[in-house]
Order: structure tokens, then sequence, then C-alpha cells
């Protein structure tokens, strides 16, 4: 069920230099989300910036009704995000979308950069404690050294790629998927980048692996009214808001 949440902020942490974690306390939402949706966060109480943006939630934790959102600070609104204070208020319009297929026995996580946000609740809660290997790629150490904390204890094995070699394999997640693809997975699951999202659910079709995943879109107003999100499928148009934001890999036709 779709809520709008006046929220306070439990806590409103930097992760590295570019990026925060947000926990803010909305019972409601935290009760009934489930791995792979998203809130719609209203950044002002002014007039700009007009629309609210979307966030995956990244965690939640029942007991305290609270709800993590990770983002990284980049334009206006996520700058104004980076200002609030603990105590402040925020409006929340959430749970929205579609999540995870959890059915699967042995799942691989696949995440770059703030694509790991969502996938982090799936590792959590999608499939019992530690059932599932994740692969993270991003650019330099600073950029997956703490989605390598927020992941330990939630998944079995990390695999780490970086585009300078600063830690794990050098190059793209590609350069460790292709060996693990030849492993007994039976689905993966994809958020990042979509020319990673690309590579990575081609690969998995193509070895004949199950691939889910999670589409990243500008929301006007995430509840499938005005069509900003819409993306080519098999056949339809698709609202990533309301159709997803996760698809099967084979369903999406434009990215």
């Amino acid at each position: 069920m779709k809520r709008i949440v006046n929220a306070k902020i439990y806590k409103n942490i930097q992760l590295n230099s570019t990026v925060k974690l947000m926990e803010v306390i909305a019972p409601e939402i935290a009760a009934e989300a489930v791995p792979g949706q998203f809130v719609n966060v209203r950044v002002t109480k002014g007039i700009t910036p007009l629309l609210r943006r979307p966030l995956g939630v990244a965690d939640v934790c029942v007991p305290r009704g609270s709800v993590t959102l990770i983002y990284r600070v980049l334009g206006e609104a996520t700058k104004i995000l980076a200002d609030l204070q603990k105590d402040d208020s925020i409006s929340l319009v959430g749970p929205l979308g579609n999540g995870f297929d959890i059915t699967a026995k042995r799942p691989l996580i696949v995440g770059g950069g703030c694509g790991l946000a969502p996938l982090l609740m799936l590792a959590k809660f999608g499939f019992g404690n530690g059932r599932a290997d994740l692969l993270i790629g991003g650019r330099n150490q600073e950029e997956v050294a703490y989605w390598q904390k927020l992941y330990q204890g939630n998944v079995q094995n990390i695999y780490t790629t970086t585009d300078d070699g600063s830690i794990g394999t050098k190059g793209t997640v590609m350069a460790e998927l292709e060996g693990l693809l030849q492993k007994d997975y039976d689905c993966v699951y994809v958020c990042g980048p979509v020319p990673m999202m690309k590579a990575v659910a081609k690969a998995s079709l193509d070895a004949n692996k199950k691939c889910q995943v999670s589409l990243e879109r500008y929301m006007a107003c995430g509840l499938g009214a005005c069509l900003s999100c819409s993306c080519e499928g098999i056949g339809k148009r698709l609202k990533v808001c309301q159709d997803g934001p996760v698809f099967w890999a084979q369903e999406v036709r434009e990215w």
C-alpha cells in the first residue's frame, strides 16, 4: 500500500566523499517494503526542486520502524538531502514499485555504484542471511570499500573489481562475471550503470541463467501517471515506477 509519510531523520552520515546514508523513521513503510521497492522523496518544503526524487530502499529495521536510503550527492536535490540533520523531517511516498523475485536457490548479486543500494536489502532479507554471493564493481577502492562493509555478513562470498585495480580484479565486473557464470547460480540480480546492466544481462542469458534487472529512471510522480519513466518493453511500453523498477532482463528492449 502506498503511503505519504512525514518521516523524522534518525541519522544522515557520510560513507565516502560523495555518498551518504540516511536512516528515517517511517514504520508504515518499514513494515511493508520488500527488496527492490523504492520511495519518492520530497527534498524541499519550498517550490524547488519541484519533483520528488526516487531512492531505492536499501534496508529496513522493523523494530525501530526505520528505512535506510543511500544516495550520491550530485545535484541540487541531493545537496539538500545531504544538509539535513537528525530530527529534521522529510516527506516520503512509498513503498512503490515491484520487488525482486526471491525464489532463487543459488543467487548471484551484481552491482555497481549506488545501484548496490536496493540490492543490499535483497541480500539481507531476500534469501535468508548469507546465501547469496556478491560481485561489486567500482572505479577505485574508495568507491567499493564501504559497500564491502555494508554487505559483510549478509552474503556468502564477495568478489570485487575496480577500474584502476586498487582492490580486487582490475577491470569491470565482466572481468569476474564470465568465470562466476560457470558456477551453479540459478539467477543473477543486477543494478547499476546501464552499460553494466546490459552487459551482465546479456552474459547471464547467454549462459542460460535467469536474470533480473532493477532500472533507474527519473520519475516525476512515481505512480504511473506521468509516463516520464517509461521505456520500451517487448510488445508494449513499460512504466518503470509501476511495472518495475525490477524486470526480467528479457522483458526490456530499451534501457
